[in-house]
């Protein structure tokens, strides 16, 4: 059985199929389940329409056996053949094909005619029109020109690209059902908790190439004896009864330098890169999921195609510039563990700092890729926790962040990274009823105007009927809300229609209500985000 969110991502990628030509991207958290997904989707397609022909793509061997297995659990029988050279298969007789990109680039001739192409890990996928899937993809639209491509991705950006769908690009449009905060909130995906650590790896120095570090600079600024020495010992002095941890090292030389340490004070850990020959590589990984070893550690190999849920510490010794690798990373402790609810992640790079928090990182700037300013995070006097830049108090020990200072309230330019909140004297709003394009959902809007006629107007989104974490996030901003404008809930609601919530009345009683005197907001891409709203004048 699919679970509501799983349900809801192939109803709104078939809305967004009904409502417009093109490619979408489906963004779905690690951990949401992409497998089940696509195995449910590519099942609706074959029984509804027998003569549909699908390919599953990836570029990772791992993913091509995962997602081939969670198709036959959820489809017991299910006409699937699987194309690889490094698996040993290559059947291109059935319904649904999962195959590597490797294996199948420059045999569109082989494959002929294809209805639906889905991308795993698309965000791999060049924007220019080049590269193996673009290769491919052109040969197969030749042959069949209605073939139309799904990408699935946890990261819809790319390092000196920006979003994946920032013209020229293959994907068209976002479907973004569900996100980590609503799956944390169910119980679905476990809490990450960073520490800020003693120990840091600077890259003053390491040049950049396309945005992103030089792995031999960056390796032999990092790679050294003295501060392998100290990370180590951090890492075993926070760690405490954890069982299972995973290294991210700047390279092969430094992943293994990292592992000797490691032993050489007595924890049982072995080392994992792209040159690890296959049998040793699964031997090793089936050892450290048995708990026969503590720790790994391992360069640009365990990124994706890697899950083992009861990883409960994360350091992270590899600095990086991409957010897409960032969060990959951060992604293998989000599965939902035996032994404890959160994972924790030791920052010695400063990525976390760099990026901001996995639920709000900013995409890539397109033209160089490389970040700046100030990092959208706060660190816990109290215990050294990195906490979000909006937290009131540290989730870890419950100490209470000071209040900020005061600033004298001003209209001023907006800050370009988005990082700082922008005040707005507000001299009036507008309610109403909009439809999302995506999901063709109503929801409430709301429009406030600026006292000064040529500051912008900031509209926000409340969609207070939907299900799940974000309907009830929503319903509990929006009776906040309305209190604060002098209406009572309760009462208003007792004379309108079975949809009151999206009802004219309603609608012309918030529109009578008294706005908030000023507020605060973000901006989230072409997006405002509403930080704070006060009834009351600065002081």
């Amino acid at each position: 059985m699919l679970r509501e969110y799983q349900r809801r991502a192939i109803d709104q990628l078939y809305s967004w199929f009904e409502q417009n030509e093109g490619n979408p991207c489906l963004v779905l958290p690690t951990g949401a389940g992409k497998s089940h997904i696509v195995a449910a989707l590519c099942k609706d397609a074959v029984q509804t329409w027998p003569e549909t022909r699908i390919l599953m793509l990836t570029h990772v061997k791992e993913l091509i056996e995962q997602n081939a297995e969670k198709m036959r659990l959820h489809w017991p029988g299910a006409p699937l053949g699987i194309y690889s050279a490094s698996i040993g298969r290559k059947q291109l007789d059935e319904p649904i094909t999962f195959a590597g990109i490797q294996s199948l680039r420059g045999k569109a001739d082989k494959i002929g005619h294809v209805d639906l192409i889905v991308i795993d890990e698309c965000h791999m996928v060049s924007h220019k029109d080049e590269g193996g899937y673009r290769e491919l993809l052109n040969a197969l639209k030749a042959i069949n020109p209605s073939l139309r491509v799904i990408g699935l991705t946890a990261t819809p950006y790319r390092l000196g690209h920006g979003m994946i769908t920032d013209k020229p690009a293959l994907f068209d449009g976002l479907v973004e059902p569900v996100s980590i905060e609503e799956l944390i909130h169910k119980g679905f995906l476990s809490k990450l908790r960073s520490k800020i650590t003693k120990a840091k790896l600077s890259t003053e120095g390491v040049h950049k190439r396309g945005g992103e570090y030089i792995e031999a600079e960056l390796q032999a600024a990092v790679n050294k004896a003295d501060k392998n020495a100290a990370v180590v010992a951090e890492v075993m002095a926070l760690a405490g009864d954890r069982k299972a941890w995973l290294f991210f090292c700047a390279g092969v030389a430094h992943a293994e330098a990292i592992a000797n340490e490691l032993n050489a004070q007595g924890i049982k850990a072995e080392c994992v890169t792209g040159a690890t020959p296959k049998a040793e590589r699964e031997s090793i990984l089936r050892r450290y999921k048995a708990g026969e070893i503590r720790a790994l550690t391992n360069a640009n190999v365990l990124t994706t195609g890697f899950d083992y849920p009861d990883i409960d510490l994360i350091a992270m010794l590899r600095p990086t510039m991409s957010a897409s690798l960032y969060v990959q990373m951060a992604g293998r402790g989000l599965r939902v563990k035996s032994h404890t609810d959160h994972c924790l992640v030791l920052d010695f790079a400063g990525v976390v700092e760099t990026h901001g928090p996995i639920t709000a990182v900013k995409p890539p700037n397109k033209v160089s890729g490389e970040g700046n300013g100030d990092a959208p995070v706060k660190v816990c006097d109290s215990c050294g926790e990195l906490c979000a830049i909006s937290a009131k108090e540290c989730e870890a020990c419950g100490a209470v962040f000071p209040e900020p200072k005061k600033k004298d309230l001003k209209l001023r330019d907006v800050d370009i990274l988005g990082l700082d909140p922008i005040e707005m004297p507000v001299r009036a709003w507008h309610w109403k009823v909009h439809v999302s394009r995506a999901s063709t959902k109503k929801m409430l809007a709301v429009t406030y105007y600026g006292r000064d006629l040529a500051s912008p107007s900031v509209t926000e989104y409340l969609p207070v009927a939907h299900d799940g974490y974000a309907g009830d996030k929503a319903m509990r901003t929006f009776m906040a809300m309305s209190r604060s404008a002098g209406l009572n809930p309760a009462d208003f609601m007792k004379d309108t229609e079975p949809n009151g919530w999206l009802s004219e009345s309603l609608i012309l009683r918030l529109n009578g209500a008294k706005p908030p005197v000023y507020l605060k907001y973000k901006m989230d891409g072409k997006f405002c985000r509403v930080t704070n709203r006060s009834w009351h004048a600065p002081t």
